[in-house]
């Protein structure tokens, strides 16, 4: 399913993963259609389906961005699904940093292939 979604999040399915891949900056202008696209990629009917966020080429994300993650976090957890994030880059990890949110979420050093 590549390409589904806009605004460049790519929407792949691996296996039993949803892959879901923002590119370039996420702020408050995507960042509700960023949301979307997670809760969607979370709807699955499938039980203990895992969502991997792929973040490898996300240059920028704000609080906005991270607010949409976390929203899905929760939704994960209620619908017995996976979150995981994989490859962030040093600007979104400094965020998970200062925020304190990085203990949060399960992240893979490696994206799916």
């Amino acid at each position: 399913m590549q390409g589904e979604g806009s605004m460049d999040i790519d929407v792949e399915v691996h296996g039993s993963a949803t892959v879901v891949r923002p590119h370039g900056e996420m702020d408050i202008s995507r960042a509700d259609h960023f949301r979307h696209v997670l809760l969607d990629a979370l709807s699955g009917e499938r039980l203990h389906h895992d969502v991997v966020v792929d973040l490898q080429h996300l240059s920028f994300c704000d609080s906005s961005g991270l607010k949409a993650l976390l929203a899905a976090r929760i939704v994960a957890a209620e619908s017995s699904h996976n979150l995981y994030l994989a490859a962030p880059r040093e600007q979104f990890t400094r965020l998970l940093e200062i925020t304190g949110a990085g203990d949060l979420f399960t992240i893979e050093p490696v994206p799916p292939l």
